[in-house]
């Protein structure tokens, strides 16, 4: 049996694709944690407000989310440091201290409207959100806490699968797929506000800032090496592929049977809701269960990615395999983030739509000064040594930043000037 398994490992497709499974998770996890609560919110309106018009975006969208994702593996891999620990180095702590302290706002913000997503979607199933909330924070503390890292990677991956609820649901809302490809393939919609508010959305829910320091981070505490670069490179690309069709899979949904039938709504849930009586209860169940995935996934990712950035920043210890008492910072405000994100969402009234108003803005904010800050790094020959930016890479990077700052701007100004145009 041993000089069967040599003889297989002697292959060298099934080595790589071995070494890619060893390697697989920061990727794919990064990417699809962006389909959080307020990522499926955004989906859900596009697809039922706009049909399937807006489809084509995904494919710029996509190469887009490539292209950032694979600058920050290549960091990690290159210098085997974290983007809050290099942009200390390099630019001083004042400046660092002024992103982590911008990043730690607007992810915790981001962390409330992940518990609001849980809330609403077990609320579909009549579970009180003084019963969901609770008992999600203390079970998103104790994986972590009590966790390591290869364990708690495993139940991230696991909770990647479940996203093909949204497939499933996509599937059973029966779209008319000619009129599906012919909308990726020839665009026909209305350059209007609404529509041009959208389009802005979608690209500003899919880049997100916590990604970039999560993603180069997990790959780091992960042990990566140079050696291993290409095995983490394609683990990137298939994240940030999967990440899309999941989307796609959630306008086309809401596009078939939401649209179609001209039913208004203003979030997820009510999506999931609206879906009972036109693609069975089976999809509606199935959208609800995504939205609870997403949601309980996400306030995971979200305060132990601002742990990672906050920590490193300041030069503190960090890592899931560590103790606390080698990282009461790290611990702590993993911790904190997770307490009040969910004690907010348990108070009365509270303007939920502000908070998440304000993590939309701030992530429009801080995104343009953490990619400028990526490219400075990655051309670093100094610091990359051979994973510098080829020139036509350094091109086509610099198109997409600057395309994705403009967009990113431009959706700051509307949201700020038309909060409720869409």
């Amino acid at each position: 049996m041993e000089n069967f398994w040599g003889r297989i490992k002697n292959l060298k497709p099934v080595r790589n694709f071995l070494l890619f499974l060893a390697v697989m998770g920061p990727g794919v996890i990064t990417a699809n944690v962006d389909n959080d609560a307020g990522g499926i919110a955004t989906y859900s309106l596009a697809g039922a407000h706009f049909g399937y018009t807006l489809l084509w975006s995904l494919v710029p969208i996509t190469v887009a989310l490539i292209i950032v994702q694979e600058m920050c593996a290549r960091m990690a891999v290159a210098t085997g440091k974290g983007l809050a620990d290099l942009i200390r180095e390099n630019y001083g702590v004042k400046v660092t201290f002024y992103l982590m302290f911008i990043l730690f706002f607007v992810n915790l913000a981001n962390v409330t409207a992940e518990f609001a997503g849980i809330a609403a979607s077990l609320e579909i199933f009549h579970v009180s959100k003084f019963i969901s909330v609770p008992l999600s924070a203390v079970f998103v503390w104790f994986l972590v806490v009590k966790g390591t890292y290869k364990s708690v990677e495993k139940i991230f991956l696991s909770a990647c699968f479940f996203y093909i609820a949204y497939v499933i649901s996509g599937l059973l809302a029966k779209p008319d797929w000619p009129q599906v490809f012919r909308q990726m393939a020839a665009p026909s919609g209305n350059w209007n506000l609404p529509y041009t508010v959208m389009l802005v959305g979608l690209v500003g829910t899919t880049i997100a800032p916590w990604m970039q320091f999560y993603l180069q981070s997990s790959i780091v505490e992960k042990g990566i090496t140079r050696e291993e670069y290409k095995h983490i490179q394609l683990d990137v690309v298939v994240g940030c592929i999967l990440a899309p069709v999941i989307a796609f899979f959630i306008v086309v949904a809401c596009a078939a049977t939401l649209f179609q039938a001209g039913v208004h709504v203003e979030s997820a849930q009510d999506a999931a809701v609206a879906l009972r009586p036109l693609a069975g209860p089976y999809a509606s169940w199935l959208f609800a269960f995504g939205l609870f995935n997403a949601s309980i996934f996400a306030a995971s990712v979200l305060p132990l990615s601002t742990a990672y950035g906050f920590c490193e920043g300041m030069g503190w210890e960090a890592g899931v395999n560590k103790r606390f008492e080698e990282a009461p910072q790290f611990f702590s405000l993993y911790a904190f983030m997770i307490v009040v994100g969910a004690g907010v969402v348990l108070i009365p009234r509270f303007p939920l739509f502000k908070v998440m108003f304000f993590s939309q803005v701030g992530n429009g904010i801080l995104l343009p000064f953490i990619l400028i800050f990526m490219l400075r790094l990655i051309n670093d020959s100094d610091l990359m040594g051979a994973f510098t930016n080829r020139r036509a890479l350094n091109i086509i990077t610099w198109i997409t930043v600057l395309v994705i700052m403009a967009l990113t701007l431009l959706m700051v100004v509307l949201t700020f000037l038309y909060p409720f145009a869409v």
